[in-house]
């Protein structure tokens, strides 16, 4: 591997994950608060260590591998979670150990939305703006958003933006240029985050709501500025509002990109992930608002509303909340959490197995029923008029496999560390999908659990945002050797 390469790479890109701590300190002067120190404290020491990284290697230049490019990615978001605990560790308001402060950094940057603090309506306004900080830059991937600036160093990007990008497809791009991919993405995730922002203020939240919720909604986040999360607001208006933006926000980034490009929305129905995403609302709609009505949870209109937005709010992996759901009839809870591993879209900021492995595997299994009968037949698997070669099918059921290995491992560590099987198996899930909410001891928040526990969570949640091989190709010894 080229140290050298991957030390400045990692120093430019702390130095710049440093200046984000600046932003909360104006924050802090619009409300005069008294946490400026701490952020500028926490920006200092960030800064001197990517400096220590980038200075003796300033001068090199070089092309990374895909080695390199997987260690990259994955030290970085290590690296990354670390120092983002720092604002969370200096406040007296979180007042937070390292491993609550890790437990926070990693949640808000994997955008799973699990937290550890409650009274959010009582913290610095500091505070809050940084958390959801944490889950924009992380829904859009800092990676992603940094490989644009790789080719300034003389770096080539395109093996981290691959280790990086969700989904079964690594090697498709919107453009031909890695650079130009990256500022594509960015450019339709904040013109998303904008709008929704807007769409929250006019609807009737402050101007501080509106940006911070907007953070979370398109980096389908879950991290809220109140511990009522969008029920605080008590508005239909918003609870639709917030709907639209996570569905628009859990579809292939990519079909963003070329309807905008093409002025032609019949790109979304044309895609068979879009639609089996889309069919899979409506049957999760329509089983929940269902269940809620017929079980004498709520009259027709609220399980109309609760139901549509908790599903949305689930499937798509945000974790919002705007009623207690962990209350609802046994049914609807695991149901809820269930749908989670589907996940949104491959190419997405969401979470869970996504909706393009899921596909893959449902035209896999209706082809070996297929063979059953016509033992000789070819049977290609197509998506999106393309036929997918056999082995990225083979590595979506390796990756589905190896995901139900670790979720069980996960929960039995959890059982071994006293936790009962309810709240092990929906934290685990939450965790591994990048959902958030739970059930059982983890219904409310995640405070009350082990340390060991909120160390096991960490790395499911990366785990997840990482795709699980890119950070368990690290472990393996092919991977070292020269």
């Amino acid at each position: 591997m080229h140290i050298a390469v991957i030390s400045r790479v990692l120093g430019m890109l702390l130095m710049i994950f440093s200046l984000t701590m600046l932003s909360p300190i104006l924050v802090a002067h619009i409300y005069e608060e008294n946490t400026t120190p701490m952020f500028l404290a926490a920006f200092a020491i960030t800064q001197l260590v990517g400096l220590v990284f980038w200075l003796p290697s300033r001068g090199r230049t070089g092309e990374l591998r895909t080695r390199d490019g997987f260690f990259v990615t994955v030290f970085f978001w290590l690296v990354l979670s670390t120092f983002g605990t720092l604002p969370l560790m200096f406040s007296e308001a979180t007042n937070l150990s390292f491993v609550d402060a890790l437990f926070e950094s990693v949640s808000g940057l994997t955008t799973t939305g699990a937290t550890v603090l409650s009274g959010l309506d009582e913290l610095p306004r500091s505070i809050l703006y940084y958390r959801q900080q944490l889950q924009w830059l992380g829904g859009i991937g800092i990676v992603v958003i940094a490989v644009a600036i790789l080719p300034m160093l003389g770096v080539g990007g395109m093996q981290i933006y691959r280790a990086e990008t969700p989904g079964p497809m690594k090697d498709s791009k919107l453009t031909p240029r890695i650079a130009e991919t990256a500022n594509v993405l960015f450019k339709i995730y904040l013109t998303l985050t904008i709008v929704c922002a807007l769409a929250y203020w006019f609807a009737g939240m402050s101007g501080f709501d509106a940006i911070g919720h907007s953070f979370s909604t398109v980096a389908i986040g879950g991290f809220s500025t109140h511990d009522a999360s969008i029920g605080f607001f008590d508005s239909d208006l918003i609870m639709a509002i917030c709907t639209f933006f996570m569905i628009v926000s859990g579809l292939n980034f990519a079909l963003h990109y070329h309807v905008w490009h093409n002025r032609r929305l019949t790109f979304y129905w044309a895609d068979a992930e879009a639609r089996m995403y889309i069919y899979l609302l409506l049957f999760g709609i329509l089983i929940t608002c269902s269940y809620l009505y017929f079980s004498g949870t709520y009259g027709w209109e609220d399980s109309f509303s609760l139901g549509v937005f908790q599903l949305v709010s689930m499937l798509t992996t945000t974790g919002f909340t705007t009623t207690e759901f962990n209350s609802w009839p046994t049914f609807l809870p695991f149901f809820l959490i269930f749908l989670s591993f589907f996940g949104a879209c491959a190419g997405s900021t969401g979470g869970g197995i996504k909706i393009g492995r899921m596909l893959i595997m449902a035209q896999q299994g209706i082809r070996e029923v297929y063979r059953l009968v016509h033992p000789n037949a070819l049977l290609p698997i197509k998506i999106r008029n393309r036929r997918i070669p056999d082995r990225v099918v083979d590595a979506v059921w390796a990756f589905f496999g190896v995901y139900l290995a670790l979720f069980y491992l996960m929960v039995l560590l959890l059982l071994a560390s006293g936790l009962d099987y309810v709240t092990a198996w929906s934290a685990t899930a939450a965790a591994l999908n990048n959902l958030g909410p739970g059930l059982g001891g983890v219904a409310t928040n995640y405070a009350e659990i082990s340390s060991f526990a909120k160390v096991v969570l960490s790395w499911g949640m990366l785990l997840g945002r990482l795709e699980i091989f890119t950070l368990l190709v690290l472990f393996t010894p092919t991977f070292w050797r020269n």
